[in-house]
C-alpha cells in the first residue's frame, strides 16, 4: 500500500545526491586513471613507471575527489544555511511582506488569489520558517546538500572505478598495455554507464554512448601525448 511515508520508495530522484557523486567519481576513476597508464604506457619500455604513475593517481585522485566533493558541497550547504538565517530575520521582520510572497508563489503554480492566501496563512500557522524554506527557497530533505555523503560516495567509487586499470597495469603485456587498457576501459564505461542509467530510471543507450564517447576523446589524447613525447621513461 502507497503511503506517506513510502511513495517515493518507486522514484529515483531520491538517490540523486549520491548518485551523482558517485557516477561521478567512478567515472573519473576510470577515465582518468587508464588514461593516466596509457599516455606513460605509450612512452614506456618497462611496467615499473606505468604502475607507479597509476597508483600515485588512484591514491592522490580518490582522496582528491572526496576532498574536492566535500568542499564543493559543503559551499552548497553554507549558501542554504545563510539563506535560511536571513529567512528567519526577514520572518521576524516582516511577516505580512512573507506572507504575500508566499501567495503569489502558490498563485503562480495555478491557485486562485484567494486560495492561495488560504494555503500561505494555513502553512503559515503549521510551519512558517519550513514553509518558506521548501516553496520560496527551494531547500527540501531531497534536494538538501549533504557533504559527508558525496564526499564518500566520489572517493569510494573513484576508488572502484579505479581498480580496473590498475589490474590491467598488473597483469597485460607492456607491448601492448595501452590496447589492454582501452578495451577494458570501454567495457568498463560500458558497465558503469548501464548501471547508473538503471539505478536513475533513465536511457540506457544514452548513457553508454556518452560516457564512452567522452571515455575515448580523453584516452586517446593521452596516448597522444605519450606518443608525441616518446620518451623512454
Amino acid at each position: 500500500m502507497i503511503t506517506i511515508d513510502n511513495y517515493l520508495d518507486s522514484h529515483y530522484i531520491h538517490r540523486s545526491n549520491w548518485l551523482r557523486a558517485a557516477v561521478l567519481g567512478a567515472n573519473d576513476g576510470i577515465i582518468s586513471i587508464s588514461s593516466l597508464a596509457i599516455g606513460v604506457a605509450t612512452a614506456s619500455i618497462t611496467r615499473d613507471p606505468i604502475l607507479l604513475a597509476t597508483v600515485a593517481g588512484l591514491v592522490a585522485g580518490a582522496l582528491s575527489m572526496a576532498a574536492g566533493e566535500y568542499v564543493s558541497v559543503s559551499s552548497q550547504t553554507d549558501i542554504e544555511k545563510a539563506d535560511i538565517e536571513r529567512e528567519k530575520k526577514e520572518l521576524e521582520q516582516m511577516p505580512e511582506a512573507e506572507m504575500n510572497i508566499l501567495s503569489q508563489i502558490y498563485e503562480k503554480r495555478g491557485l486562485k488569489k484567494e486560495t492561495a492566501l488560504q494555503v500561505a496563512k494555513e502553512l503559515t500557522e503549521a510551519d512558517a520558517l519550513g514553509t518558506h524554506i521548501r516553496d520560496e527557497l527551494g531547500i527540501n530533505e531531497i534536494s538538501q546538500a549533504k557533504p559527508i555523503q558525496a564526499a564518500f560516495a566520489s572517493g569510494a567509487a573513484f576508488t572502484a572505478g579505479g581498480l580496473l586499470p590498475l589490474l590491467v597495469t598488473l597483469f597485460a603485456p607492456v607491448s601492448k598495455m595501452e590496447y589492454f587498457l582501452y578495451g577494458f576501459t570501454i567495457l568498463s564505461l560500458v558497465i558503469l554507464g548501464t548501471v547508473s542509467a538503471k539505478t536513475g530510471g533513465s536511457s540506457i543507450l544514452k548513457a553508454v554512448i556518452r560516457i564512452v564517447i567522452w571515455g575515448t576523446i580523453a584516452m586517446g589524447l593521452s596516448a597522444l601525448v605519450g606518443y608525441l613525447f616518446g620518451v623512454s621513461v
